[in-house]
């Protein structure tokens, strides 16, 4: 007999089913196609993202064939790379004598013969706002030409065509206020142009920069600067030729050869693109090779294995909706003779994965402009590759397949008697499965720890899969141990834990969907919140965190200073009154007299020896301690006053290597943040403040000053005659907390009076500001502005720290996406527990219960399966987290290992926030949701039978 018309009616029987309960059908394909859409999205999104070979050469290059450019050693024979970045003098050549590197290249000569070309040169210059002064680059480069399209295009108004117009690029026009039309003065030869457009780079959206024709620039300041000696002349860039090669025959790698020749770099598409075998390349004897594919990191590794098993979890909740709420479809066709096979193939559903695939693709085309906005760069384009593709849907095909054949089998081992009345037999949970969970995810901790550890990302991924599937399958027994819990809770909490508890086989596929969408997204928030927090410690800042620093700039400065603070005042969100400071120096100013060998004098804060003051981590012995040393211990080593200084430091203020600065209490508190009064009192007294604890011994630190003077400064040399003196000072100091000896800038605050008993000389140099709020665009270019009509004797100094909003975005995101996943997730459960508890809640109803126990029922049992399985997620996802930054900690200890001196501080750090979002507003958010959005009065109907 042929199986075919069971199937058919089969099959019949799940497409009316479908169609009846549109809405249930429509959660069902979107739990499977939502992990599917996310993979797909990532997976177009990286690929278009990440620029091709050719799509970086279009971005240096535009459409031209090659650049040409002269190198520093003069016209002498060079060799060079195919990829025109690395080049070098022959092999065993001489090198190029200084009258050789003065001679002039000509560069045009190299050109293949019939080639068109662009010149193009660039000048660093200070240019007029709407707003005031901002600085930037200047470009002379004639951008309407179509060799630059693809590198350089135009988003509004029309290119430059007269030497008095200019373009800018979108965000400097948007940063500096200005429209097209307006007028913008380069400050110095105070040439004046209009600007006619604005245009982007669709390599780095971000750029800043001023695009104007050859020639009209660069050549008028010079000329400017040549008749005015007050105009600094113009400090371009080396100039570079963009060329179009011949039709059809470009720039070649014998054309390239020939420029070598001549001392020409070129960099050429063609070539870079088909590079020649080594044997037709001299350097490459020279080369010790490279590699341009970048090698598939640990954390790509498990974000993938994680991914995989997130499809493959989210299917099961999906599917178990269609096999309970079908049941009764399940028994007509065992009525009619349908076999388990049959009865298996109505629950098949694979249309998921087409529908992710699909929505995927649309939804990256739909916020491309978004996404090319965060990361910075055009895609060239929307990158597809097949197979992966075809993989990605494969994947949700099979997962959905295998999915929905758990729950028929369920379903197809029930009676027919048993669908057709409803009822829901009993059967006994697994006893060895929670064994085999605990097993796993024993082993799984262990295996992805051990790979961190031994930086094996294959053991990192697996170990994390392996103990996430091992948390899956303890998730029974936790849903059962909850039915305890609610013996002391109300009815309608107490019901929905026990209901949690009795129909396991719904709610776990539910906790297990909740949990894998929640533990991706925390494995890789709390790698980013880490990361993140290694480079937040890894950086150098050149201020304390909310100030800003005034100082003077050229000999006799210090007289403006007045104009240049009101300035600064009027115009910068600054708060408080200004921390006034100076600057002390011994002999003559090196700062005037750093031309003549021994024309100034010096002054030095000595550092004692010995333990407490000399840095262990650096000199002999240095690597033999590090072997020893643990990533905790070496930064609390690399922490102390000792190292502070020794590995970088940060020299501003006018204060040289010894950073000693002239200042009150006003510079304690505005500045190094130290609030004592004891500090204050010393300053006060006369005593120096020294904030490295280092350079103290016995409550004493050495100055050593050398007197000399040079006979350009007549004055102080008429004041002190004779040969120079050297003179060592022990002086009392108030020694600050270690904590202080990072302040950045500074190591001692002198007062004046100190300073000038010792015979140092001193004078005004600034003030330090706290910053009420960070500075606008506007408001910086507006004070820039008003220093510059105050004289422009003086120079703002603000925080090089650059907040890292687009951590906090991908943070925001990840809780999003597991938000909605645990959203839906719970949904399902929820409207499944409706069905399965039709009875309960008719008997509920009969025996006069009120009608908002349904409602808070359906909150409750929503909240229960939301909360557990974000709290199993967040335990889950922190094994590949932790691992990942274990692999980090290898590495990091590695370099140390070589380099004493480098950071091996690898934090692990919770997303706190993140964590939060999940762990505390989703559940509730889901709970208040299900109980809105279910009736509160029931119909109550005949029992049959």
């Amino acid at each position: 007999m042929s199986p075919l018309p069971g199937w058919r009616a089969a099959f019949r029987i799940a497409r009316r089913d479908a169609a009846r309960a549109k809405g249930r059908s429509a959660l069902v394909v979107a739990m499977i196609a939502l992990p599917v859409l996310g993979v797909t999205a990532a997976d177009l999104t990286y690929r278009s993202a990440l620029p091709t070979k050719a799509e970086e050469l279009t971005a240096e290059l535009g459409s031209a064939d090659a650049r040409f450019m002269s190198t520093s050693v003069g016209p002498v024979k060079l060799q060079q790379m195919p990829d025109g970045i690395n080049w070098s003098t022959p092999e065993g050549a001489p090198d190029p004598t200084p009258e050789e590197q003065a001679k002039p290249v000509d560069v045009p000569a190299a050109f293949p013969e019939g080639s068109r070309y662009l010149t193009e040169r660039s000048v660093p210059a200070s240019v007029t706002t709407r707003h005031g002064i901002a600085d930037t680059e200047v470009s002379e480069l004639r951008i309407s030409d179509a060799m630059l399209r693809g590198r350089i295009e135009l988003t509004d108004g029309t290119y430059p065509r007269k030497p008095d117009e200019i373009a800018a690029t979108s965000d400097f026009v948007k940063a500096a206020g200005l429209s097209i039309g307006d007028s913008v003065t380069v400050r110095g030869p105070e040439l004046t142009y209009t600007l006619t457009g604005t245009v982007e780079l669709p390599a780095d959206l971000r750029a800043d920069a001023l695009y104007a024709l050859p020639g009209s620039v660069i050549d008028p300041w010079q000329k400017a600067a040549d008749r005015d000696k007050t105009i600094l002349p113009p400090q371009p860039s080396d100039p570079k030729w963009l060329v179009k090669g011949p039709a059809g025959a470009g720039v070649t790698w014998q054309d390239i050869l020939a420029a070598n020749e001549r001392g020409v770099v070129v960099k050429s598409r063609q070539v870079a693109l088909n590079p020649p075998p080594d044997s037709e390349v001299p350097m490459s004897s020279m080369s010790s090779g490279y590699s341009t594919e970048a090698e598939t990191t640990a954390a790509v590794l498990t974000v993938a294995a994680m991914a995989v098993l997130e499809v493959v979890l989210l299917a099961g909740p999906a599917f178990a909706v269609g096999a309970r709420r079908s049941r009764r479809q399940l028994g007509l066709v065992g009525s009619c003779g349908g076999s388990r096979g049959q009865v298996r193939a109505v629950v098949l559903g694979a249309v998921g994965a087409v529908a992710g695939v699909g929505a995927g693709f649309g939804l990256t085309a739909l916020f491309r402009p978004m996404i090319e906005d965060f990361t910075g760069n055009r895609f060239g384009e929307l990158t597809v590759r097949p197979w992966e593709i075809l993989g990605i849907a494969a994947l949700g095909l099979v997962t959905g397949v295998l999915a929905a054949l758990a729950p028929a089998i369920v379903a197809g081992r029930q009676s027919v008697l048993e669908s057709l009345t409803g009822r829901r037999g009993t059967r006994r949970s697994s006893r060895v499965l929670p064994v085999i969970g605990v097993i796993a995810l024993t082993a799984g901790v262990g295996v992805a720890v051990y790979g961190g550890v031994a930086g094996d990302t294959v053991f990192v991924a697996g170990g994390s899969v392996l103990a996430e599937l091992g948390v899956l399958a303890c998730i029974p027994v936790i849903v059962g141990f909850l039915g305890r819990l609610g013996r002391g809770l109300p009815l309608t909490p107490r019901m929905a834990l026990r209901d949690a508890a009795r129909n396991r086989g719904r709610t776990a596929p539910a906790v297990a969907a909740v949990m894998a969408a929640v533990a991706g997204s925390v494995a890789i928030a709390t790698y980013t919140s880490s990361s993140a927090a290694q480079h937040a410690y890894d950086f150098e800042p050149n201020l304390t965190p909310g100030t800003v620093a005034l100082a003077a700039s050229g000999i006799g400065a210090d007289a403006e200073l007045p104009r240049s603070r009101a300035a600064v005042e009027q115009n910068y969100p600054v708060s408080g009154r200004p921390a006034d400071f100076g600057r002390v120096w011994a002999g003559s100013d090196c700062s005037v007299y750093y031309e003549e060998e021994n024309g100034c004098g010096t002054l030095e804060l000595v550092k004692p020896t010995g333990k407490g003051h000399s840095c262990p981590l650096k000199g002999k012995g240095a690597k033999e301690l590090a072997l020893r040393l643990s990533a905790d211990e070496h930064k609390r080593m690399m922490n102390s006053p000792a190292c502070m200084d020794e590995n970088y430091t940060m020299v501003a203020f006018g204060t040289g290597e010894h950073k000693i600065v002239i200042g009150g209490a006003d510079v304690l508190d505005t500045y190094v943040k130290l609030d004592d009064p004891a500090a204050a009192k010393a300053l006060a007294d006369g005593t120096p403040v020294l904030l490295n604890s280092a350079y103290a011994k016995n409550g004493e630190v050495t100055l050593k000053a050398t007197h000399l003077y040079s006979d350009r400064d007549e004055k102080n040399r008429a004041r002190h005659p004779g040969k120079a003196r050297t003179t060592t000072d022990r002086l009392k100091v108030y020694v600050a907390p270690d904590r202080f000896a990072a302040t950045p800038g500074i190591r001692m605050v002198m007062p004046q009076k100190t300073a000038e008993r010792l015979g140092l000389h001193v004078e005004d140099y600034g003030s330090f500001y706290t910053l009420g709020r960070d500075a606008t665009d506007a408001e910086a270019q507006a004070a820039y502005a008003a220093i510059d009509q105050a004289g422009n004797r003086a120079y703002l100094m603000s925080s090089n720290e650059r907040f890292r909003t687009q951590d906090d975005t991908i943070l925001l995101i990840l809780a999003l996406f597991a938000g909605v996943v645990t959203l839906g997730a719970a949904a399902i459960t929820t409207g499944l527990s409706k069905a399965d508890a039709e009875a309960d809640l008719t008997t509920l109803s009969a025996v006069g219960a009120p009608p908002g126990v349904r409602r808070s029922l359906s909150g409750f049992q929503c909240l229960v399966v939301a909360l557990t399985g974000v709290l199993l997620g967040t335990v889950a996802g922190l094994v590949p987290a932790i691992a990942l930054r274990l692999t980090d900690l290898r590495a990091a200890l590695e370099k140390m290992r070589e380099d004493p001196m480098q950071s091996a501080y690898t934090p692990i750090v919770m997303p706190w926030e993140t964590v939060g979002l999940l762990a505390l507003v989703v559940p509730v958010l889901a709970g208040l949701l299900a109980a809105a959005l279910t009736s509160s009065r029931l119909t109550l109907a005949r029992r049959a039978g």
